[in-house]
C-alpha cells in the first residue's frame, strides 16, 4: 500500500510555498502560451505523466495547436517555433538539464531576443515546473 500522498494533503504550507511561484507567474508578463511550452516541454523531460496531462489541456484550451504539441519534443526539427520560442525552449531545456550549465549561447539568445524581464519571467516558470514535476513524480501523481 503506497503512503505517499499529494502535496497539497501531505503539508498545506508546502502546498502554499509552491502556490506562491503560481501567483508571481499569474502576473508575469508570460504569455499563456510560452508557460504552457515551458510546462509541457519541461514536463516531457522530467517524465511527469500528471503535469503534461494538465498542461497539454491547458495549452489547447488556451488555442495552441496539437500539431505544435505533439512536435514539441522536436522542436529543433520543425519550422513550427518562432525564435523567441525556441530561445525559451532551449533555456528550458538548458535549466532543466542544470547539470551540463546553461552556455553563454543560450542565455544571451534568450536576452537578446526576449529582454531581461521577460528571460527572468521564463527562468521563474522554468523553476517552478521543474519542482511542481519533481513533486508529482515523488508522490506518482496521476492524471485524473
Amino acid at each position: 500500500m503506497s503512503r505517499r500522498k499529494i502535496l497539497k494533503e501531505a503539508d498545506p504550507k508546502a502546498f502554499e510555498a509552491m502556490m506562491g511561484f503560481e501567483r508571481y507567474l499569474a502576473q508575469s508578463s508570460l504569455t499563456k502560451i510560452h508557460a504552457e511550452l515551458i510546462k509541457i516541454r519541461v514536463s516531457q523531460m522530467n517524465g511527469c505523466a500528471y503535469c503534461l496531462d494538465k498542461h497539454i489541456a491547458d495549452a489547447l484550451a488556451a488555442g495552441e495547436s496539437g500539431r505544435r504539441i505533439h512536435l514539441l519534443s522536436v522542436w529543433r526539427d520543425t519550422a513550427f517555433f518562432t525564435k523567441e520560442e525556441q530561445a525559451i525552449l532551449a533555456l528550458a531545456e538548458s535549466m532543466t538539464t542544470i547539470a551540463n550549465g546553461v552556455s553563454d549561447k543560450v542565455y544571451n539568445d534568450a536576452i537578446d531576443l526576449l529582454g531581461q524581464q521577460y528571460t527572468t519571467e521564463v527562468m521563474m516558470a522554468v523553476i517552478a515546473i521543474n519542482a511542481w514535476n519533481r513533486v508529482g513524480v515523488t508522490t506518482e501523481r496521476k492524471p485524473e
